[in-house]
């Protein structure tokens, strides 16, 4: 494989307007490359630094770029090397419509975050999910299509790929009552919450036999992690649950109607995916300059090396999450000796090259947003103690094809220890029959909106095809920080 190199191009971006020192900064820039000293980003990091500061630099007595770092100031003092100010990339004055599914649910943040978003230069079409609140960039429960050829780390979001996963089994629903027990037992066995959590014995690993792992340092670098981490899950509002799927005469083909026990779970791509979303979000920032208002929305051109190793690190993400949730399902089923009559599973924090309907290419990037197109199969969770829902895509072209990722929270974490009674919580979790495993209060069902309000703002996006009820519920132990 071919080694991979930091082009004069990528370093004349910096803000080098002078062909000797270009020469030198690449001479040194390729050295520590090839010789494995630091990653790419890394010396791209230090050279912009070097660049906009030198003095630290030279000071360093024997240090990889003090060379360098002497020769800028001599220059400088001689008026000869003079850092070249990079553009900002103005906002668009006129401010594009988009639509809002039930705007009376929504927050004044996220509405203020989304008008900024479609307001950047490659924004095309956005749109607002009823779920939607406040997050960093592109709000959560923002739908934001832009040119093809970009991609933002932001927008898609933090937990690359978080997805849901179903197992319906072909067993009565009643089982989460008559077998509580052995089903809670197997949760405990089969599942692992936590920021660092791991596991030893895996149901799968082919995943890690393709090419992609070593295709890109920052990817390779991940690779142990990844596979420590195979079949775990985060923490947060992340789950793995029992319930009552009730199924709606000819809602779902092969399946008749009825009740049903099913698992379902949430969560996304681990620290593999949360190194991989720090580490490009922090270099289209440098790459892509932007009022402050929108600096969290920088983009990365497809075009470039940047460009290609986060698309390719987005969507190895995304096999990585979806083989998560396989390992958890395929270990329960194991134990249970059926393997499920229907699995279904969706992504909601990616990026998709998808067309409009009037035929433009686009990046369609859904933050805490589930693909709708005509006829999709999708899921959309409630809280630990409400319902979740399979529902169906109708293809609303206004919408761009998308649909709530949940019910949306209400408050945020602080507030919800704040303000929610410990009493309160068990109480609605007695009167609703949840045993639940782990959690906080920051996870209560008081902190989400009403999600059948929810589903009601979204009739003209989605079918609802069933109903999922929790009843026995894992979640992260109270005392671990929230990844999502």
């Amino acid at each position: 494989m071919e080694k991979v190199k930091i082009s004069n191009r990528e370093i004349g971006a910096l803000g080098i307007n002078d062909l000797d020192m270009l020469v030198a900064f690449s001479r040194v820039a390729n050295g520590l490359l090839q010789n494995e000293v630091m990653d790419k980003e890394t010396i791209m990091a230090n050279l912009e630094a070097l660049i906009e500061d030198p003095a630290p630099y030279a000071l360093k007595r024997n240090g990889k770029f003090k060379n360098i770092a002497d020769k800028v100031i001599e220059l400088r003092t001689a008026g000869k090397f003079i850092k070249q100010t990079r553009s900002i990339h103005q906002l668009k004055k006129e401010l594009m419509s988009f639509p809002v599914f039930g705007p009376e649910h929504i927050e004044v943040g996220a509405l203020a975050q989304m008008k900024t978003a479609i307001q950047l230069p490659i924004s095309i079409a956005g749109a607002l999910m009823p779920d939607a609140h406040q997050g960093y960039g592109l709000p959560i429960g923002g739908v934001l299509a832009t040119n093809a050829d970009t991609i933002i780390p932001y927008a898609v979001g933090a937990d690359i790929a978080c997805r849901m996963c179903l197992s319906i089994f072909d067993m009565p629903a009643t089982l989460v009552d008559t077998e509580r027990d052995k089903l809670r037992t197997l949760l405990l066995d089969h599942t692992h919450f936590g920021m660092g959590s791991k596991t030893k014995v895996h149901f799968d690993t082919s995943l890690f036999d393709r090419p992609e792992w070593d295709a890109v340092k920052t990817v390779k670098t991940l690779k142990d992690k990844a596979y420590a981490q195979l079949g775990t899950s985060g923490t947060g509002n992340h789950f793995v649950e029992w319930g009552e799927l009730t199924i709606s005469e000819n809602a779902l083909e092969g399946i008749p109607a009825g009740n049903y026990l099913a698992l379902l779970s949430h969560s996304g791509s681990r620290g593999f995916g949360g190194n991989i979303a720090n580490t490009y979000s922090e270099i289209a920032m440098k790459k892509t300059q932007l009022p402050k208002e929108a600096k969290h929305l920088a983009w990365l051109d497809m075009n470039t090396d940047e460009g290609q190793e986060y698309w390719l690190a987005m969507n190895l993400a995304g096999d990585y999450a979806s083989a998560n949730h396989h390992e958890i399902h395929n270990k329960i089923a194991r134990a249970l000796h059926i393997q499920p009559a229907m699995r279904i599973e969706n992504h909601h924090n990616f990026a998709w090259k998808e067309k409009l309907s009037d035929g433009t290419d686009v990046m369609v990037h859904r933050k805490g947003a589930t693909p709708a197109g005509k006829g999709v199969l999708g899921i959309i969770p409630g809280s630990m103690s409400t319902p979740g829902f399979v529902v169906k895509g109708k293809g609303d072209e206004s919408s761009i094809n998308s649909a709530s990722h949940g019910a949306g929270r209400l408050m945020s974490r602080s507030a919800a220890f704040k303000t929610i009674n410990k009493a309160d919580v068990l109480q609605n979790l007695i009167h609703k029959k949840i045993t639940l495993i782990g959690s906080g209060l920051d996870e209560a069902p008081m902190v989400y909106k009403d999600i059948n309000a929810v589903m009601a703002a979204q009739t003209d996006l989605v079918e609802v095809v069933a109903k999922f009820q929790p009843r026995i519920v894992r979640m992260a132990d109270p005392k671990e920080k929230a990844e999502d």
